[in-house]
């Protein structure tokens, strides 16, 4: 018996059936599925109480895939070149002793500027005065000594580049280049007239957990002297403003779109990022145990890596989760994209639903074409 609406090819009838468990299992559970192989959507469904297949809703850090990839045309034109220090581009951000800092370093959250003392108010996070002040910030540890997940952060420092780089902001550039282009069903800063769409994304707060500092590590990475990170897509003005690390908005099939058209192609269509450019953009640069969250963590230039405690694709694998459990990710290797949204908080790491799935969708995937040649090609 399926539960889900939606479908699946008959060699991804098996991924379909898990998602039906799940939804079986759960009544309360809601969320959205998708994956294109090759450049062809073989599967998308949907399922539960809180999220139709037209629905959209908060996807948090997935935010940052979709950003990474506007830095990734900056680099693929020529504009960016990520071993030049940070502030060859932005002068002001040479600040104590930040002058070595480079992109390349900065992208993969070695800079140490984790936040800013007193935070940053919700309505300036996408501004050139959230820029001014992290430029103005000294770093929190040497940089370039370790590794922290710069939650918020990245995001202000690829806005800022892109602005420098290009006159437009990054939000412009995705829509432009990446989104409309491409039919992309996913938004870093949602039209007024796709409101109607949007679901709430409910999480729980545990009252048993201690006061958080706004001044310790982890305040000053989820900006706590202004809000919980959970509620940030659930603001209108996060949504609308598209806050590239955490504000936003989308399907799951448009997440495993975007990845799609990035690294296959669509519909016969080329992808919008060359095999050179992938391999940059996905070379871990990272890993080990984070500073900031006290977890392991591998990165890549912004996108995340597999490792055992995210293990969602090969090694080739590239993409990014957000705080809701969902989760956009390419696989070269087996020419995969995929996306998953979930209606609900859920578990990220594995075995949370969302790495069970992208297991059953690779497992799929070389059950009936095997992975791909180990060198990047495209026609």
């Amino acid at each position: 018996m399926q539960l889900s609406s939606g479908f699946a090819v008959p060699e991804y009838q098996a991924v379909r059936s898990l998602f039906d468990s799940f939804l079986r299992d759960d009544p309360q559970y809601s969320a959205q599925l998708a994956a294109y192989r090759s450049g062809t959507k073989v599967l998308e469904v949907s399922g539960g109480p809180r999220l139709a297949a037209d629905s959209i809703t908060g996807t948090y850090s997935c935010s940052k895939g979709a950003a990474a990839f506007v830095i990734a045309l900056l680099v693929q034109d020529g504009l960016l070149d990520l071993d030049r220090t940070v502030a060859h581009y932005w002068p002001e951000f040479a600040a104590h002793g930040k002058d070595t800092i480079t992109v390349r370093e900065a992208l993969s959250h070695r800079a140490g500027l984790l936040g800013v003392e007193g935070g940053f108010a919700l309505s300036e996070f996408t501004t050139a005065d959230a820029a001014g002040k992290l430029a103005a910030a000294p770093p929190l540890w040497r940089p370039g000594a370790t590794f922290g997940y710069h939650a918020l952060t990245i995001g202000i420092i690829m806005e800022e580049l892109c602005r420098r780089l290009s006159g437009s902001t990054l939000q412009e550039l995705y829509a432009s280049r990446i989104r409309l282009p491409y039919g992309i069903d996913f938004f870093l800063g949602l039209p007024a007239e796709q409101e109607p769409r949007y679901r709430d994304v409910l999480y729980t707060v545990d009252p048993s957990q201690p006061w958080l500092d706004p001044l310790g590590l982890e305040g000053l990475n989820g900006n706590a002297a202004v809000s919980t990170v959970m509620e940030l897509p659930n603001q209108r003005v996060i949504r609308e403003h598209g806050m590239s690390s955490a504000g936003g908005v989308g399907s799951a099939e448009g997440l495993a779109r975007l990845y799609a058209a990035a690294t296959t192609g669509l519909e016969g269509r080329p992808a919008f990022l060359s095999p050179e450019t992938i391999r940059i953009m996905s070379e871990e640069q990272v890993w080990g145990l984070d500073r900031a969250s006290g977890l392991d963590n591998a990165f890549a230039v912004v996108f995340m890596k597999p490792h055992p405690s995210r293990n969602f694709g090969s090694h080739r694998a590239f993409g990014h989760e957000g705080a809701s459990g969902a989760l956009g990710f390419a696989d070269p290797a087996y020419d995969l994209a995929f996306g998953y949204v979930p209606g609900t908080q859920e578990e990220g790491r594995t075995p949370g639903r969302a790495h069970r799935l992208a297991h059953a969708v690779r497992q799929a995937a070389a059950s009936v074409g095997g992975a791909t040649a180990p060198a990047l090609t495209r026609e």
